[in-house]
């Protein structure tokens, strides 16, 4: 069934995965905390991603880097310059918002040029939200001529209609800087003013020879961060798929110049079937390459691995090449030399970088989303997240039948000590067996537990499958190897070819 947004916000609220930062003063737009469930489901995210980048492969290491880095990285970056949205705003009623989420926007310019045969021209152009000087310059071609100086462009008017109030009263798209500037020291200046990094993957270029060096690499390896990112966005929406502040997940692949395509169809390809890995439905996901009007000032080619969330189709994960464009940004920059010298043919080579970059915010509300189903049971509805057990944040709650048997209580909590050893365990006592199996179910928790009074004398418990409402009756010895089978945490790799 198709699950609303709302739906998954009142679950998370209800049952401690994500709550609204600072609820008590009115909460803080964009910015969210996440509960005891939350973070369990973040850790899993980041832990089943991690396993796959850097430890079942030999070619790629690690790296944490600080947030705060020299304002000169960023400079170099184009971040400065080009980290950029189109903003556009009510004339009416005041509001603001990006002009590519204003559905079917355009803006009507006049351009005075000098074309390449000495004419001037005068014409008018409609664009959607694109910047003007971004699209007319020299080069451009109207009506066959190629115009080689722009004289002037002008604003004339743009007929499409506010979201918010109606009107058609909104204003030319403009640029909008998305970083978050902050100060250094005592003193605010221009001289004080640093960046909170809007991406983690600049600390992966400026460290490219520090990690090839140390770990003594050769041509291709990558460099792989999990790290906060912070930007300024202009309309931030769809509870945790556009935040202020996020967690992304990022691996820089460097390699040879001539071997680029066939490294990017791999990654694209790889981090495809990383989704279906893990349970998400392939219904629900789709690759989508992006226009040359959409590539950031960084990328050469970029698909999208996106899915199918409740307010549409969107970007779910991100594969770009990048070209050489950093390392060569960051040695004009900085002065240093950051090319692989090649020993086989004696060249000095600036490699090309392949990078999947994806959020463990938006991964982590995607595998929500995808595994909650409703049914009825018995004439009750019963609502249960279908998570695979890598990323349910409880494995396994130990329930007793009667919390009022010592006893049993007592088998009921030596156990649940037991599997903690293994797993993330509960032990639950705090309403009836009926509605223990319905929390859990909601929460995506794969088994349950239970001690009885039989189990007193037969030693034995009922295990309980969440997906199945199946119960087994298992030895309480067994229990630990019956799970084991059970829970597979490390699931084999899918190799189904997305990008050919």
């Amino acid at each position: 069934m198709a699950v609303s947004l709302d739906t998954i916000i009142s679950l998370c609220k209800r049952r401690g995965f994500i709550f609204q930062s600072s609820e008590i003063y009115g909460g803080m737009a964009a910015c969210y905390d996440y509960g005891p469930l939350g973070v369990e489901l973040k850790r899993n995210v980041r832990d089943a991603w991690w396993r796959a980048m850097v430890q079942e492969r030999g070619d790629i290491e690690g790296l944490e880097c600080s947030i705060l880095m020299h304002p000169d990285v960023w400079r170099a970056s184009g971040h400065v310059e080009n980290f950029t949205d189109p903003l556009v705003d009510c004339k009416s009623c005041r509001a603001r918002f990006r002009a590519d989420h204003v559905e079917g926007y355009e803006a009507v310019y006049t351009v005075t040029a000098r074309t390449d045969g000495g004419a001037t021209e005068r014409f008018e152009v409609t664009l959607g939200p694109q910047i003007p000087t971004k699209v007319i310059r020299p080069g451009y071609r109207h009506n066959g001529a190629v115009l080689e100086e722009i004289a002037e462009i002008k604003f004339k008017g743009s007929p499409r209609t506010c979201p918010t109030c109606g009107n058609r009263e909104l204003t030319e798209p403009r640029l909008f800087n998305l970083l978050f500037r902050t100060h250094v020291g005592p003193i605010e200046d221009a001289a004080s003013t640093v960046f909170m990094r809007p991406e983690t993957a600049q600390g992966m270029f400026v460290n490219f020879e520090n990690v090839r060096g140390s770990m003594r690499r050769k041509l291709p390896f990558g460099i792989a961060q999990i790290g906060r990112s912070f930007r300024n966005e202009i309309t931030t929406k769809a509870f945790v798929f556009r935040t202020l502040e996020f967690e992304q997940m990022e691996m820089e692949f460097f390699c040879k110049p001539g071997t680029d395509e066939e490294w990017y169809r791999h990654w694209v390809n790889e981090r495809f079937n990383w989704y279906l890995r893990y349970g998400i439905r392939r219904e629900n996901l789709r690759l989508r390459q992006h226009d040359a009007d959409e590539l950031a000032h960084y990328s050469r080619m970029c698909h999208d691995i996106e899915y199918n969330f409740p307010m549409g189709w969107g970007e779910l994960e991100g594969v770009a090449h990048r070209g050489d464009y950093d390392l060569t940004a960051h040695m004009k920059q900085s002065g240093k030399n950051l090319k692989f010298f090649d020993e086989e043919t004696k060249e000095a080579i600036t490699p090309y970088v392949i990078e999947p970059a994806a959020g463990v915010d938006r991964t982590a509300l995607t595998f929500m989303i995808d595994a909650y189903h409703e049914e009825e049971v018995r004439g009750e509805k019963r609502v249960v997240l279908r998570l695979h057990p890598a990323m349910a944040p409880l494995k396994v709650a130990v329930l007793p039948l009667l919390k009022k048997r010592g006893e049993i209580v007592e088998k009921c909590q030596a156990l649940t000590a037991a599997l903690k050893q293994r797993w993330r365990a509960v032990y639950d006592d705090t309403a009836a067996i009926g509605k223990l199996y319905r929390r859990q179910d909601e929460v995506g928790t794969p088994f349950c537990v239970t001690i009885d009074v039989e189990s007193l004398d037969d030693g034995k418990a009922t295990v309980r499958d969440r997906d199945t409402m199946e119960q087994d009756r298992i030895e309480l010895g067994r229990i630990e190897d019956y799970l084991a089978e059970r829970l597979v945490l490390n699931p084999p790799k899918v190799a189904e070819p997305a990008l050919g």
